[in-house]
C-alpha cells in the first residue's frame, strides 16, 4: 500500500544524501516525515516534466475578456466598451489597444478565451467561490458551504488542497534550494482569500506568504503602486489624491513600489543590514524559537538551520532573492519600478532560486465602476509592461522553456456595460459611472514557457463575448495543465487523515496548448 497516496513514478531517483540535502524542513519547508517519504516512494519517473517551476499570475477582481484577449469590436455600444483593439502577432487575432507590448509578442504565448465555471449559477459570479474554484482547480464549493461560509474556516469541512498544496506534495523540492515549495507575494496580508490553503494535506504543505510591499493606506486599494488607485476615486481633479485641502485621501506617505525585506513569520522581521550580521540574526532566531516551541529542541534546531540556511545561501542573482538592489538598473526597468513589476522580478529571482511555484497577486480588477478610467490608465498599462518584461527576461537568460507561466482571474465580467446601481453612489460620493460586473460563464487564460505550445488562440465566444461557442474548460482543466507539465503523472493520489484516496487529477489538461 501507498503511503499517503505517493505513487513511485511521480518522484525521480534520489538517493538518502539527495534527499536530505534538498528537502525544506520545518518552519520554511517540508517536514522531516516528507523527507522520508519521498526517500521511501523514489523511483523513476513515467511522466517526464516540461517546466521546472511555475508562476501562477492571479488578477484578483476578474479582469474584463473585452478589454483584455476577447474584443468584440462589432458588438453594439453597450457591449463593445469604448476602447479599441490592436493587431498581434498572430494573423487575423486583435487584443485591447492598451496591451501593444503584449500583442507585438502574442507569437510566444497562449491564450484559452473559453475557461468557464460549471458551478450553480448562486456560486459562479461571486468572488469568494469563484476564488476558491479557481485555485484549488475544482468545479464545486465542499458539500455544506455557501458563499459566506466559504471565507471562514469551518469544522467538518472537506477542503481540496490548492494547486501549489498539490505541487508541494507531489514533487520532490528542487536540488539545492532551501526555500518552501510555494511562495505567495506581494501582499499578503490583503490577500486572506479562499482556496489558498493546504486543506486535508495539512499545514505541511501550506505556502508561504511574503508581504513585500509598503503598506497601502488607498481606500480599496487596487493597482501597481505607485500607479495604483481606487475604484472610488473622485474624477474631480482638485480631489486627487495627496496632500491638497480637497484631497479625496492622502497618499503620500505609501505611493512607495520600493519592496522590503520579508517577513519570515512571527517576530522575525530582517532589514538588509540586519543580514549581514550573522551574530545578531542567530540571537534573534534562538529568542524566537524559545518563544514558539519549548517542546521540542529537535525541532527548534531544524527551524534554526533552514531559516539560517535561507537567509546565507549563495544563490544564482543574489544572496538573497528579495533583495532586488543587486539587479542592474535597466533590468528594473525592464520589469517596471511598480509593485507588480518588482513582484514579477522576485518571482525570477525566485526561479532561479529553486522554488517550484510562486504566486504573484493582482489586485483590482473587479472593474464595476470607472472602469475604463481605470483599466486605461492603470491597470492595462501595468500589466502590459511588467508582463511583457518578465517574458524578454526569461527568455534571453533561458528559462522560458522550463518556467511555465500562467494568468488569470476568478471569473470575467459581463458583456452589458452597466452601473453596478442605477443612481447609486461611490465611497466618493460621485455617481456611480459604468463598468462592468461579475460573470464566470467565460473568462480568459493566458499560458507561456515550460512545455507551452505559443501562438495559440484556443475557443471562441460568441459575439457578444457572454459564452463559449466552442469547447469550454474548467478550472480542474488549468490545474490538469500546470500539473502535466510539471510532471504530476495523471494517477497521482494523496490519502486523507482516514487514509481514503483521492486523484489529484479533477480535470484533462488543455490538449490545444500542449
Amino acid at each position: 500500500m501507498n503511503h499517503l497516496g505517493c505513487q513511485p513514478e511521480d518522484h525521480p531517483l534520489l538517493g538518502r544524501r539527495e534527499l536530505l540535502q534538498v528537502g525544506g524542513l520545518g518552519l520554511l519547508g517540508v517536514s522531516l516525515e516528507d523527507v522520508l517519504r519521498l526517500e521511501a516512494h523514489a523511483g523513476g519517473s513515467t511522466h517526464p516534466a516540461r517546466a521546472k517551476s511555475v508562476v501562477f499570475i492571479f488578477q484578483s477582481g476578474g479582469p474584463s475578456q473585452h478589454e483584455t484577449f476577447d474584443p468584440k469590436p462589432d458588438a453594439p455600444d453597450g457591449i463593445r466598451g469604448e476602447y479599441g483593439t490592436t493587431h498581434t502577432r498572430l494573423p487575423g487575432t486583435r487584443f485591447c489597444e492598451y496591451l501593444p507590448r503584449l500583442a507585438a509578442r502574442a507569437n510566444r504565448f497562449s491564450i484559452v478565451r473559453t475557461m468557464h465555471h460549471t458551478a450553480d449559477r448562486e456560486f459562479r459570479n461571486e468572488h469568494s467561490s469563484c476564488t476558491y474554484l479557481l485555485n484549488t482547480g475544482t468545479t464545486e464549493l465542499p458539500v455544506g458551504d455557501t458563499n459566506a461560509s466559504i471565507v471562514n474556516s469551518r469544522q467538518g469541512r472537506f477542503e481540496w488542497p490548492s494547486i501549489g498544496s498539490m505541487l508541494s506534495y507531489a514533487l520532490p523540492p528542487r536540488a539545492g534550494s532551501p526555500f518552501p515549495p510555494v511562495i505567495e507575494l506581494p501582499r499578503v496580508s490583503l490577500m486572506r482569500y479562499p482556496g489558498r490553503g493546504a486543506g486535508v494535506l495539512g499545514a505541511q504543505h501550506e505556502r508561504w506568504g511574503v508581504d513585500l510591499a509598503p503598506a497601502c493606506k488607498s481606500p480599496d486599494a487596487a493597482g501597481s503602486c505607485p500607479n495604483c488607485f481606487s475604484h472610488d476615486d473622485p474624477n474631480d481633479p482638485t480631489r486627487a489624491a495627496g496632500k491638497g485641502p480637497k484631497a479625496w485621501w492622502d497618499n503620500s506617505s505609501c505611493r512607495d513600489a520600493t519592496f522590503k525585506m520579508p517577513d519570515l513569520g512571527g517576530s522575525l522581521t530582517l532589514s538588509a543590514d540586519e543580514l549581514n550580521n550573522r551574530e545578531s540574526l542567530l540571537q534573534r532566531l534562538d529568542h524566537l524559537h524559545r518563544a514558539r516551541d519549548q517542546k521540542s529542541s529537535t525541532r527548534h534546531d531544524i527551524h534554526r538551520q533552514r531559516a539560517i540556511d535561507l537567509l546565507f545561501a549563495n544563490r544564482p542573482g543574489g544572496r538573497n532573492p528579495f533583495d532586488l538592489s543587486r539587479e542592474p538598473e535597466r533590468t528594473r526597468d525592464l520589469y517596471g519600478r511598480e509593485e507588480w513589476g518588482q513582484g514579477f522580478l522576485v518571482a525570477r529571482r525566485l526561479v532561479e532560486a529553486g522554488v517550484r511555484m510562486v504566486q504573484i497577486n493582482l489586485r483590482g480588477w473587479d472593474t464595476h465602476q470607472n472602469a475604463f478610467r481605470d483599466l486605461k490608465g492603470k491597470l492595462l498599462p501595468s500589466i502590459d509592461h511588467c508582463l511583457s518584461g518578465f517574458l524578454d527576461d526569461l527568455e534571453q537568460r533561458g528559462l522560458l522553456d522550463e518556467t511555465l507561466v500562467v494568468m488569470c482571474g476568478e471569473m470575467g465580467r459581463t458583456p452589458k456595460i452597466s452601473p453596478i446601481t442605477p443612481g447609486g453612489k461611490n465611497a466618493s460620493g460621485e455617481v456611480f459611472t459604468p463598468g462592468r460586473h461579475h460573470w464566470g460563464d467565460v473568462f480568459p487564460c493566458f499560458f507561456a514557457g515550460g512545455g507551452i505550445r505559443p501562438g495559440q488562440i484556443v475557443g471562441s465566444t460568441d459575439k457578444f463575448g457572454g459564452v463559449p461557442v466552442t469547447e469550454a474548460f474548467t478550472p480542474s482543466d488549468l490545474a490538469a495543465t500546470i500539473f502535466h507539465l510539471m510532471g504530476v503523472g495523471p494517477d497521482a493520489e494523496f490519502h486523507d487523515p482516514e487514509n481514503r484516496p483521492y486523484r489529484i487529477y479533477r480535470g484533462q489538461p488543455i490538449r490545444s496548448v500542449l
